[in-house]
C-alpha cells in the first residue's frame, strides 16, 4: 500500500476525461437517459446456512430514482456472526432497453471506495448498445462506502490537512508524525463508525455479492470489475466457482502480490505512463518541458521536490504541497485524453508559478469540493479495506530501504508510494487478508482484460491474474490509460459484448 496512489485507489477512465474537463471549467454533468419503473426482484429461494437464509431470501422493492431505478439490499454486518445485525447496501440499476432482460449485470468501479451506484450513471453512454438492451445493470456502492453505512472518520478540515501534507520521512521524527496523524485517523473511523469497520474487507464485499446475485433473482453472477473491482471480482470467483456466470475483469489486480509488490509495479506503471506523456507532449508545439524525454522528466521531479520545499501559491488560501502535486499529475494519467489538462497544469506550474491548475486535479482525485467538503467517503472507504486486506511492514529501516528500490525503479514518481506502512500501523482492527493466487476451479471461461501501459494496473498483473486462475482468459488492449471496455476501441467493446451476450469467450491471448 502507498501512501498517495495505491493499487488499490483507482479510477474509471470512461469518466474521467470528461468530469476533468468539466471541473476545469466549472460545470456539472449531465443526465443520461434510460428506461425506468417501480418494479421488484425477488430471490431463488436458495439453501444457505440458516442464520443466512433471510438474506438471500429478501425481495428488493425498486422505485424511480430519476433516469433509474434504486433500492437497498440487507446484508449481515458480519458473515462470522450473521445475527448480530444487519445494514444495508444501495442499489441502483439501469433496466434493460428491451425489456425483458436475460439477467442482471453487477459492476464495480474499483477504489476500494468507489461507488458503483454513481457508476450506472456512465455506463449508458460507454457500454455497448446491446449489453444495455439485454441486460439489467446494477451498480451497488460496497459495505462501508457512500450510501452503504459509509466509513466514516475525520471531518473535512482534518481530512484536508492530512491529504496535503508533506511528511519528512528521511527522518524518523517525519515518520513517527506521520504514523501518529494515521493513528489518530483510525481512531476517529473506529469513534464514528463502530463494528463495521472490521468488517469491510474484501472477502464480506465478495459475500454480498452473492447476496445480491439471489436477491436479483439470478442463478449466476454475470459480472464487470473495473481495477480493484477485479480483485472483488476474483475473490468472489474463488469462494463461489459454481456461482459464476460471465465474467469480466478489466484492470486487473493480482491478489499473489504483497502490498510492497504492488506498489514496485504500480510505481513503474506511473513512470512508464508519465514517460509516453512526456514523449507525447514534447511532440507538440505548446509543451513546457524542454530537451529530451529525460530531461521533461527530471523537471517534473525538480516541480514536485520545488513544492516539497516551498507549496506552490494557486491565488487561494490553500498552497499546492508535493503531495497534491502528485495527484494532480498522476489522475490525468489514467487515460490519455485527459494529458491536454496536465499539459495546461505544468505550463501554469513551471512557466508562472502557479499551482492553481494541480490543485484543481488534485481535488477532482480526492472528491473535494471547492467549499472544503468531499463528495464522497473514498478516502475512509479505500483505507479501511485496504488495512484489512493486507499491510505492510512499519519498521523504518524496511521502509527506507523499500523506499530506496521504488526511487531506484521510478525516478519521477517512485517517493510517493513508499512509507505506506505508517497508514496501517496502529489501524483498529487487525488484517484479515493473505496474498495468494486464486484458481476458483470448476469457474466458467473468466475474461481479464489488461492494457499495455496502464498506470494504475500493470499489463504484468493481468497477464499474471488470468494464468492463475484456472479459466482465466487474457484479453489485450494495447494502448495507454487504465483498463479498456468503454474507453479503448471496437475491437475491446465487440470481443467483450459477445461473451456478455453469447458466452463466447475471446481467444485467449487476443490483442486489441
Amino acid at each position: 500500500m502507498s501512501r498517495g496512489l495505491s493499487a488499490s485507489r483507482l479510477l474509471v477512465p470512461s469518466a474521467v476525461v470528461g468530469i476533468v474537463a468539466l471541473v476545469l471549467a466549472g460545470c456539472s454533468a449531465p443526465k443520461h437517459q434510460s428506461s425506468d419503473g417501480p418494479a421488484t426482484s425477488s430471490g431463488n429461494e436458495e439453501v444457505v446456512e440458516p442464520a443466512l437464509q433471510p438474506f438471500y431470501d429478501q425481495t428488493i422493492e425498486w422505485s424511480s430514482c430519476g433516469d433509474f431505478e434504486c433500492a437497498t439490499a440487507e446484508v449481515p454486518t458480519s458473515y462470522a456472526d450473521p445475527a448480530a445485525g444487519s445494514i444495508e447496501l444501495a442499489v441502483k440499476r439501469a433496466p434493460a432497453t428491451a425489456g425483458d432482460p436475460m439477467g442482471s449485470l453487477l459492476i464495480n468501479p474499483g477504489g476500494p471506495g468507489a461507488s458503483g451506484v454513481d457508476l450506472v450513471d456512465s455506463v449508458v453512454t460507454s457500454f455497448g448498445e446491446d449489453v444495455l438492451a439485454q441486460y439489467d445493470v446494477v451498480g451497488f456502492d460496497p459495505r462501508g462506502v457512500a450510501a452503504s453505512n459509509p466509513v466514516t472518520c475525520l471531518d473535512d478540515a482534518a481530512k484536508d490537512a492530512l491529504l496535503s501534507k508533506d511528511f519528512d520521512y528521511a527522518t524518523d521524527a517525519g515518520i513517527a508524525e506521520a504514523a501518529a496523524a494515521y493513528a489518530a485517523m483510525g481512531a476517529a473511523c473506529e469513534a464514528n463508525t463502530g463494528a463495521l469497520l472490521g468488517n469491510v474487507d474484501t472477502v464480506s464485499a465478495a459475500k454480498d455479492m452473492d447476496v445480491l446475485r439471489a436477491a436479483l433473482g439470478d442463478e449466476k453472477l454475470t459480472y464487470l470489475g473495473y481495477s480493484y473491482g477485479t480483485a472483488l471480482g476474483a475473490t468472489y470467483a474463488g469462494l463461489f466457482p459454481e456461482k459464476v456466470g460471465r465474467m469480466v475483469l478489466d484492470g486487473a489486480l493480482d491478489p499473489a502480490l504483497s502490498s510492497t509488490e504492488l506498489g514496485l509495479g504500480q510505481a513503474i506503471g506511473f513512470e512508464n505512463a508519465l514517460r509516453a506523456y512526456v514523449a507525447d507532449c514534447q511532440g507538440g508545439s505548446e509543451c513546457p518541458l524542454t530537451g529530451t524525454v529525460d530531461d521533461g522528466l527530471t523537471q517534473i521531479r525538480d516541480l514536485l521536490d520545488r513544492a516539497r520545499r516551498s507549496p506552490l501559491p494557486t491565488g487561494t488560501d490553500r498552497a499546492l504541497t508535493s503531495t497534491l502535486a502528485f495527484y494532480g499529475i498522476a489522475v490525468t494519467l489514467y487515460d490519455n485524453a485527459s494529458w491536454q489538462f496536465l499539459t495546461q497544469a505544468l505550463t501554469a506550474a513551471l512557466d508562472e508559478n502557479d499551482g492553481s491548475i494541480l490543485l484543481q486535479l488534485a481535488d477532482f482525485y480526492n472528491d473535494r469540493n471547492a467549499d472544503g467538503s468531499f463528495a464522497s467517503n473514498s478516502t475512509e472507504a479505500f483505507t479501511a479495506v485496504n488495512c484489512l486486506d493486507g499491510t505492510s511492514s512499519a519498521d523504518p529501516a524496511v521502509m527506507r530501504a523499500e523506499a530506496a528500490q521504488l526511487e531506484e525503479a521510478a525516478p519521477t514518481v517512485g517517493y510517493f508510494f513508499g512509507y505506506g506502512g505508517v497508514i496501517c500501523a496502529d489501524w483498529p482492527y487487525p488484517s484479515t487478508g493473505e496474498p495468494g493466487p486464486i484458481a476458483a476451479d470448476g469457474a466458467p471461461p473468466i475474461v481479464v482484460i489488461g492494457t499495455t501501459n496502464d498506470p494504475a494496473t500493470p499489463y504484468a498483473w493481468a497477464e499474471n491474474l488470468a494464468a492463475e486462475l484456472s479459466s482465466g482468459v487474457l484479453l489485450t488492449y494495447e494502448g495507454e490509460g487504465h483498463t479498456a471496455y468503454g474507453r479503448s476501441n471496437e475491437c475491446i467493446l465487440t470481443a467483450v459484448d459477445t461473451y456478455l451476450l453469447e458466452g463466447t469467450a475471446p481467444a485467449d491471448g487476443t490483442r486489441c
